[in-house]
């Protein structure tokens, strides 16, 4: 029996090579694709000697080709720390824009039904609270963080607008603060960030009064709700997150206890436009997908904490790409 085939972009990154784990482990045959321009092809090197596994190193920016049947399309391509999609703008808007018209045309020529990855910035530095779907949110189209924030709002535009006019298979996820092992250390998210200089040594870095929340959800839990929502029946943005918020500042203390640390924290000016609240509604998720996430933020912060401690003083401060150039076709 043939497997059902997937392309996931993005496949190099922390939340990519979750995914290729999770539909390698499913029974699909996936093709990966990234141009490790903020991903690590160490994420996804025990992969390689697998036949149902192919990697390609491309930026789905420029024009995307894939030879023979494709079943399905899962578009995570984009930096997603403001660290990287600060630095680099342009490429985080080519990536949002080309990139997601270039796969929706894949998915139309493939008859494939492809998900797009969003993410809770579409909602800005919200006025309500908890957001839901239909919450349109308050984002500033020309602040720094709006390369991020309207690249994936145009992103869901033109995925709606495919799958109207075309009449293509298309899933939408809104993404909230995920975290587990794989990610970079040095990306400047919050739990990474803290988890870094608590191993250094250093004191962590709150921005502002510490007061602004997240909630933060395990990359298990995550991939499972992204899974079963490709599988659903509903085109519409579904958030994907768990709903358990916490202070910055609380955390903080949290990953103090944590580590062990004796560290202190101290306060830096608030970056602008930072969001003030993020608390996903997942109503949505589970009424049509019988989702929730399992994994309490103890537990998976324990298993986060075991993956960093397990990093080489060098990967500490700064995890450097191997050379895996045999394994990459171009």
């Amino acid at each position: 029996m043939n497997k059902k085939r997937v392309l996931i972009t993005g496949a190099a990154g922390f939340l990519g090579s979750h995914l290729c784990d999770k539909f390698i482990d499913e029974g699909f045959s996936v093709l990966a694709m990234d141009n490790l321009i903020t991903g690590d092809l160490k994420n996804i090197e025990h992969l390689f000697k697998r036949e149902d596994f192919e990697f390609y190193h491309h930026d789905v920016s420029k024009f995307v080709h894939v030879a023979g049947k494709l079943d399905y399309i899962l578009h995570f391509a984009s930096p997603a720390s403001p660290i990287d999609y600060l630095k680099i703008p342009i490429q985080t808007l080519k990536v949002g824009s080309l990139g997601t018209h270039n796969l929706l045309g894949l998915a139309k020529e493939k008859n494939a039904r492809i998900l797009i990855a969003s993410t809770s910035e579409v909602y800005g530095d919200p006025l309500e609270h908890p957001q839901n779907e239909d919450y349109y949110g308050n984002v500033n189209t020309i602040g720094p963080r709006g390369v991020y924030d309207e690249a994936k709002r145009f992103q869901e535009s033109i995925t709606m607008a495919y799958h109207r006019f075309h009449g293509i298979e298309t899933r939408i996820v809104r993404i909230f603060n995920t975290y587990g092992p794989r990610m970079r250390l040095n990306d400047g998210r919050v739990i990474p960030a803290f988890i870094g200089q608590a191993l250094r040594g250093e004191d962590l870095t709150v921005f502002g009064n510490g007061l602004q929340t997240r909630s933060f959800c395990f990359v298990d839990d995550q991939v499972e709700g992204i899974y079963k929502l490709l599988f659903s029946d509903y085109s519409n943005p579904v958030n994907i997150g768990n709903p358990h918020e916490i202070t910055i500042k609380d955390f903080a203390e949290e990953i103090i206890k944590l580590t062990q640390t004796n560290q202190k924290v101290v306060y830096r000016p608030l970056p602008k436009d930072d969001p003030m609240q993020r608390q996903p509604d997942i109503t949505r998720a589970k009424e049509i997908l019988n989702w929730e996430p399992k994994v309490k933020r103890s537990e998976g912060m324990k298993i986060t904490y075991e993956y960093f401690k397990g990093l080489s003083k060098e990967e500490l401060q700064k995890k450097e790409h191997k050379d895996f150039s045999s394994h990459i076709r171009k």
